[in-house]
């Protein structure tokens, strides 16, 4: 097969083996940071690409597509695509591609870690081992919560949050709830999970965990009026998209003990983190590394790719998006 594709950064050998095998010619970019957007316009300008696989750091829009008329697939390296302009995308006729269900189990497991983080407060002593001022014993010492009984509150009853739910119920007992748009009667089936409304969720659960998409009618999702609707006591995690939380007024909340402490993978204005956020002893952050699990990683190669081979080849992708901007993007 005569064609070429650009990678603006590198991808597992998994799905670079696929491109070889197909005698599929690629271009990728060797930085372990993001391109910003002018710098994939320069190298997409360069040859007559055929696609590109693209990732969720990348901005995907009108003039990134001008700049490579020829490409007919742009295959995100994610389960999200809320970086790409799907409207223009259409217009042109290009497709458009995720990587569902790669990463699933993985972004899971980083939530019910970072949930006994919070309830066990094995964060805040490591730091207290780190800093010298562990002095022996003391039965008041870094006090945490039992999970087991918790109410887990889930905004987002889809593939993770389900994964999640079914954790919890195997391995905690704990009492699980859920708020989505769509009824989830397998989650239910399995879990015994009860469908909330929103608000009834936030004020009820002691752990409320967000797994949603990116889109307008979510973005500050939570704010400072839902804040002061969850209990005192009340941690929240977010491995969802960072914009789903107003960032500022969390700072906020945590500053002033509103709720008891908060878990984030993801980031409202990432890389950077809101002002005073990184000072917060009640807080653990960690860098968007919820589905960095080697499995899942080549997972998503080898779908990129799939999907370009077969854009290439029949003319179809085999997970496009172009045609579906509501469905999940987590």
């Amino acid at each position: 097969m005569d064609k070429q594709i650009y990678i603006t950064r590198r991808i597992p050998e998994a799905g670079l083996k696929l491109l070889k095998e197909k005698g599929i010619k690629f271009d990728m970019g060797t930085s372990e940071l993001a391109p910003n957007k002018k710098e994939i316009i320069e190298q997409l300008k360069k040859e007559p690409y055929d696609g590109v696989i693209s990732f969720l750091t990348d901005t995907i829009d009108k003039e990134v597509y001008d700049a490579c008329p020829t490409a007919k697939i742009f295959a995100n390296f994610s389960v999200g695509y809320n970086n790409i302009d799907l409207e223009e995308a259409r217009k042109r006729g290009i497709e458009v591609t995720n990587t569902p269900g790669t990463s699933d189990v993985a972004v899971a497991e980083h939530t019910i870690a970072l949930m006994l983080a919070l309830t066990t407060r094995l964060v805040e002593g490591d730091r207290y081992m780190r800093s010298g001022k562990y002095k022996g014993w003391n039965p008041e010492l870094l006090v945490g919560t039992d999970m087991k009984g918790k109410t887990i509150g889930l905004i987002g009853g889809g593939a993770i949050g389900g994964e999640v739910a079914r954790i919890f119920h195997n391995g905690f007992g704990a009492n699980i709830i859920y708020h989505d748009v769509v009824e989830n009667k397998k989650l239910e089936e399995e879990t015994s999970a009860i469908r909330k409304e929103f608000d009834e969720l936030i004020k009820t659960a002691d752990i409320i965990s967000l797994h949603v998409p990116l889109l307008p009618s979510t973005t500050h999702l939570i704010n400072k009026e839902v804040l002061s609707m969850m209990k005192s006591t009340a941690f929240l995690v977010n491995t969802a998209r960072g914009p789903v939380i107003d960032e500022n007024a969390l700072v906020e909340a945590l500053k002033n003990k509103q709720i008891r402490g908060a878990a984030l993978d993801v980031f409202e204005f990432e890389p950077k983190l809101a002002k005073g956020l990184a000072k917060l002893d009640n807080v653990i952050l960690t860098p968007h590394i919820a589905s960095a699990r080697e499995s899942a990683r080549n997972m998503m190669a080898e779908i990129a790719v799939k999907n370009v081979i077969s854009v290439l080849e029949t003319g179809k992708a085999l997970n496009s998006v172009t045609n579906n901007s509501d469905c999940a993007k987590v």
